[in-house]
């Protein structure tokens, strides 16, 4: 076998991981051993950071069937590194079985984070795997899913339970029985105990887990430099506040965990009877159940261990926990095709396609009917982490990092940054070496510089803005449970919203606490003789008992069919009667051709078009040779069909009376408004035209695709919503139906070019296939998607996002919980447990929390940049104030460092973040990035300002008369006349200055670059048009207005205790005027440019990108354009912009489909796709008029 071997394990799923295979190697380990002693540990630190390095430093490639250590890595877009230790399963205790027997059943399963820590001296020689050892199977363990070594596929994969390959024909021969005892002892050594487990680590383990993070160990590492450089005070400080972090991070951290373990504990173990292959009904805990057992539901209900499929009997189900659908379910038992009369082949068991006849673990069975004294009965298909509750509290565990282009850009500059301080570090050293200082000195110092460089409270000082942003959502009833995506929705520009825009009828708020009763029986009706009385007052009588109807069998609604069905008999008759509701147009499919209208089209399009919901009503005699058994295991399609056609429900839904408003306030900033739902097409396009999301004079093109049939290809017919009947009838087509191409130059007159694509669910899922160069054009402008599926919603989620739209999702939470995760962010307004799958949670089932949370994202967003901002200038300030006091070889003082640390930057970081939300949303998005041109003219236009004054203080001091190079007698202040300053100088005298702190450039040095820490604290904490304004921050304004008088009164009027514990010099008032007025003008420059020129000019053009791609389009101004207009033209031409691509794909498809004469399609056209053989793999397309 090839030892550089490569295999991959998931493959085709989301956690697909590439695995490599290795052998531990014993030079290789003590050479890694002695690296470890000769660094310190520092080697050991690393290889703990990066698993990749520790494998393939300790260890030798060998082919993954013989391997003792896999290596795996994810194949998504972060390419994450992990390891795994190869163990061994004995199965000697059961020799009736061969591993071939259970090898055949690996493969899919999932799994919980792997904590334990492969330690390098802990490895050791394992017995390798061979054929004469049968009894030894190999796994690894990866996030709690075992991985078996799989000879047929030569790899390693998971268990997978009865959920996968196992047709629903041998459910019930082979299944249905039950497992003996000795078959179920094996079943559980191959899969374990049945629970879902989150361990709560120990205190210990967090804090080791914690201290061992690299921000900590830099921090630990900088304490000892500032120590052995005699900065003991400040050291001290650092430690503080590290130690509070480390508390509260791990406070939270495990509260996380209690929080989870307690929420999936709550029902873990309880005890359940099953049934064994020999007759005999078992009791046993709900821990031992495996895939295969026979487990009996009881008549008052349970709370489900693991997922089962129902084989016998019918249950009703809380399912809240998982779909988030407070409306209970009904699950029938699962069709057996072997007993059909009609047939309807065999198929593959699915927990998604036969979601209606399968028990989830953690839903709530509230009550189960049984027929002629059977046990209603399930078969266990799924345990543990396997079952789809485990897969919600993995997915909880172990989420997906974040990729945002604000955290990418944040490493880089932090990598800036460290090239700075390498060559600050360069510098110290020659300098140092010029100059003759010790061989220790030096290495204190231009390591000292690297600590300057890289600020420790960077992490600290840019989670504070979303912390503080988290705060204000939870009091507007938003509760968060991914804080890092509330920077993300700061950029969000297209929000899908769910059916929920529309007010729920009586029958969804309902509380559904009464289960549907066997034999219904309403209590007054018509009678037929009343019937002649026209609209005179009719009376109402009471029933006679012969009206009573037995429900014999329910087949529930399904989303995939659109309908549901009953079988009922009305007592004392023969026959049994079906009826059925649902989707019109699948019931008038269903129904005899001859009872439907020959109208039926157009009262349909009438009601949908008015925006009612219609469902369609039909009913069937069934067969008298059709017994109550044979209902009872027949196939809904046998009943289903060859129906009469009953009639029309027309149910009216008014818009919520927030919608409107909310809708506008995303329109008029500039964020798009997508309709995902699963109503009717043209019901869904009038809601969407009610509530604002379409205008009056924009036009609705529906797309309809037919997948390939017959051995035509696949094709797509486009019909105009207002124009549909018409077009339908006549092919003349009135020309003002079609939307005006773009026929001027002028911005303005692109507003009749508005037109808005809808498709359903089915046309949605063949343009994906079949159109692929088709489907970006349509999501540029789709508006209305009706009849979507759960999938084809997260299908729509990510089309939108290959565009590069920042897509919001806000749902229910019921069949929404994909999508609600794919989504940039995510918005549930449902409060029950499926909102964990959901970054954020609205207490109010409203969509007014959008705008509210879109509001916080940008005021979030725009303080992590006002914060990253401003460290780093705090980081060159300080860095600039300590390389020019090396070249004096001296530098600021402990207590200098201790004041500018912690009483200005801290101080100003946490208030400055403290800025609330802009009250309204505008048309601007703040910026995804750091690396955008306005920021980085902001930043380095400071870095200058600074540095330019910073240097003309140092510089000008030695130009004064009064100069000299400080010395303890040193009076430039002429105050030997002072008993108070000759005190001072006597004890600076006993205390000999070894570091040089105390000289005139120190001082002029420290009280200007004081100063500038404030100067661009102000200049960067920007207000409108994201945030409300900073003087409405009373805690930043107050802080900054004593910081600056306390430095202006020990500057103006010094205190000889404040400047002996500062290390402060005395210098003459004359100089002290002199520094005021070189902060003064530093402070109207940087204000100045921060605030007048880059506001003013340079972020209209940042911003000019993000108006909507369709609406934008590179043109020549009339005359009468303003003169701002012009300038920001000419600048934007300075810089380049005009003939800049834009980025974003939707952006540069606007700007090409403008200039398309083909598009949009025309009306009763039809774009058929021919598959032909490309290298690319793309389609022609073809339009046929």
């Amino acid at each position: 076998m090839d030892k550089e071997e490569r295999k991959t394990i998931n493959q085709g799923q989301e956690d697909e991981m590439e695995i490599y295979g290795y052998n531990l190697c014993r030079w290789k380990l003590a050479i890694v051993s002695l690296g470890v002693v000769c660094t310190g540990g520092f080697l050991l630190l690393l290889l703990y950071w990066m698993p990749e390095w520790r494998v393939k430093a300790t260890c030798i490639r060998a082919a993954i069937k013989d391997c003792e250590v896999v290596l795996l890595r994810t194949t998504d877009e972060f390419r994450m590194w992990f390891c795994a230790k190869i163990r061994f399963l004995s199965l000697e205790t059961h020799p009736f079985l061969s591993p071939k027997s259970m090898t055949n059943k690996v493969a899919n399963g999932h799994a919980v984070h792997f904590t334990e820590n492969l330690a390098i001296e802990n490895w050791h020689e394992m017995s390798k795997y061979s054929q004469t050892q049968p009894q030894q199977v190999r796994y690894f363990t990866h996030h709690s899913v075992k991985y078996f070594w799989n000879d047929t596929l030569h790899n390693f994969d998971f268990l997978k339970g009865l959920d996968e390959g196992v047709s629903c024909t041998s459910i019930y021969e082979k299944h249905s029985a039950g497992l003996t005892k000795g078959m179920h002892a094996y079943r559980k050594l191959l899969y374990g105990v049945n629970e879902i487990t989150v361990k709560v680590p120990s205190v210990f383990k967090l804090l080791i887990k914690e201290v061992l993070n690299p921000f900590y160990i830099f921090q630990l590492f900088s304490v000892i430099l500032w120590s052995t450089d005699e900065y003991y005070y400040y050291a001290l400080a650092i430690v503080i506040m590290s130690i509070v972090s480390i508390v509260s991070s791990l406070y939270s951290i495990r509260k996380q965990y209690v929080m989870l373990h307690d929420m999936v504990a709550a029902h873990s173990t309880v005890r359940v009877s099953v049934c064994r292959a020999n007759g005999e009904i078992e009791e046993i805990f709900s821990t031992d159940l495996v895939p295969g057992d026979v487990m009996v539901i009881p008549l008052n209900g349970t709370v489900m261990p693991c997922d089962a499929v129902l084989i016998n009997g019918t249950c009703i189900v809380n399912e809240s926990m998982l779909t988030g659908e407070s409306v209970p379910v009904t699950k029938t038992n699962l069709p057996n095709p072997s007993v059909d009369i009609k047939g309807m082949g065999d198929e593959f068991y699915s927990p998604e396609i036969h979601k209606r006849h399968t028990l989830f673990c953690g839903t709530t069975v509230i009550q189960t009917r049984f027929y002629t004294g059977e046990l209603v009965k399930a078969v266990v298909v799924r345990t543990g982490f396997s079952t789809s509750k485990g897969q919600l509290v993995r997915s909880i565990l172990y989420p997906k990092p974040t990729d945002f282009k604000l955290y990418r850009d944040a490493y880089l500059f932090l990598l800036c940054l460290v090239a700075v301080a390498g060559i600050g570090f360069i510098y110290t050293i020659i300098n140092s070496i010029l100059n003759k200082v010790e061989i220790g000195v030096i290495i204190i110092e231009s390591l000292d510089i690297i600590t300057i460089t890289v600020p420790p409270a960077l992490p600290a000082a840019m989670t504070a803005g979303i912390v503080y942003a988290q705060r204000r959502l939870k009091k507007i009833g938003i509760f968060c449970i991914s804080p890092q995506r509330i920077n993300i929705c700061g950029q969000l520009n297209l929000v899908c919203f769910d059916k929920i825009l529309e007010e729920a009828t009586e029958e969804e708020t309902a509380l559904h606490n009464r289960i549907m009763p066997t034999v219904v029986r309403p209590p007054k009706q018509l009678l037929p003789e009343s019937t002649h009385a026209g609209n005179q007052e009719m009376e109402l009588f009471e029933l006679p008992a012969i009206y009573e109807i037995g429900i014999v069998r329910q087949f529930p609604f399904s989303s995939a069919l659109q309908r549901m069905s009953v079988v009922a008999r009305v007592l004392g008759d023969k026959k049994m009667d079906a009826y059925m509701k649902g989707a019109p147009e699948i019931i008038a499919s269903l129904c005899k051709p001859e009872t439907v209208p020959t109208d039926f089209e157009k009262v349909l399009e009438d009601y949908t078009k008015q925006g009612f919901r219609v469902i369609a009503l039909a009913h069937r005699k069934l067969e008298s040779k059709l017994t109550w058994h044979k209902v009872q295991n027949i196939s809904r399609d046998v009943i289903e069909n060859n129906m009469d056609f009953m009639g029309l429900i027309i149910m009216q839904n008014k818009l919520k009376q927030e919608t409107p408003g909310v809708l506008e306030d995303l329109h008029k900033a500039n964020i798009r408004t997508v309709m995902v739902t699963g109503d009717n097409m043209l019901t869904a396009v009038s809601v969407a035209r009610d509530c604002g999301m379409i205008l009056p004079q924009d036009k609705v093109i529906i797309a309809e695709a037919l997948p390939p049939k017959d051995g035509k290809v696949a094709k797509i017919n486009w019909h105009y919503a207002d124009t549909l009947t018409q077009c339908s009838n006549s092919s003349a087509i009135d020309s003002e139906a079609i939307p005006i191409k773009l026929v001027h130059n002028s911005l303005e007159n692109l507003q009749v070019t508005r037109y808005h694509f809808a498709m359903n669910g089915k046309s949605f899922s063949v343009i994906l296939e079949h159109f692929q160069d088709l489907a970006p054009k349509l999501m540029l402008h789709g508006t209305v998607f009706a009849r979507m599926a759960p999938d084809q919603k997260t299908q729509l989620i990510e089309a939108l996002q290959n565009v590069d739209y920042f897509v919001g999702m806000c749902g229910d939470g019921a069949n929404d919980c994909g999508a609600l995760k794919r989504a940039h962010g995510g918005i549930s307004l449902s409060e029950l447990e499926a909102s964990v799958a959901s970054p954020f949670t609205s207490k109010t089932p409203s969509i007014s929390c959008v705008p509210n949370l879109i509001r916080e994202g940008r005021a979030a967003l725009m303080t992590s940049f006002c914060v990253f901002k401003f460290m780093a200038l705090y980081s060159i300030i300080q860095y600039f104030s300590v390389t020019l006091l090396y070249s004096i070889l001296s530098n600021l003082g402990d207590f200098q460092f201790l004041f500018i640390d912690l009483a200005i930057i801290l101080v100003v970081v946490f208030t400055m973040s403290l800025n609330p939300a802009w009250k309204e949303l505008v048309a601007q998005r703040p910026p995804s990035g750091l690396i955008s041109g306005a920021l980085l003219f902001s930043v380095l236009s400071q870095i200058i300002i600074c540095i330019g004054f910073q240097s003309l203080g140092f510089f000008w001091v030695k130009q004064q008369s009064w100069y000299e190079v400080w010395h303890p007698q040193s009076d430039a202040c002429n105050t030997t006349r002072s008993l108070y300053w000759n005190s001072s100088y006597l004890d600076n005298e006993t205390k000999p200055d070894t570091h040089n702190i105390q000289n005139y450039e120190n001082t002029t040095v420290f009280f200007i670059s004081s100063f500038q820490y404030l100067i661009v604290a102000i200049a960067f904490s920007k207000g409108k048009p994201f945030r409300q304004p900073c003087y409405k921050n009373y805690f930043f304004v107050v802080s900054v207005i004593i910081l600056y008088v306390f430095i202006l009164l020990i500057m103006l009027h010094p205190v000889a205790s404040i400047d002996q514990v500062l290390q402060i010099v005395c210098v003459p008032y004359q100089w002290r005027i002199t520094m005021l007025m070189i902060v003064l003008v530093n402070a109207l420059v940087s204000i100045m440019v921060e605030n007048f020129f880059l506001d003013m000019v340079l972020w209209k053009v940042v911003f000019n990108r993000d108006k909507q791609g369709e609406y934008r389009f590179t043109t020549t101004q009339p005359p009468q354009a303003s003169v701002d207009r012009w300038g920001k033209c000419c600048l934007s031409w300075a810089l380049g912009c005009r003939k800049k691509i834009p980025k974003a794909k939707y952006m540069y498809l606007a700007q090409e489909l403008l200039v398309d004469p083909e598009w949009p399609p025309k009306p009763q056209t039809t774009t058929e796709a021919k598959a032909l053989v490309k290298e690319n793999g793309s389609c022609q397309i073809i339009t046929i008029t």
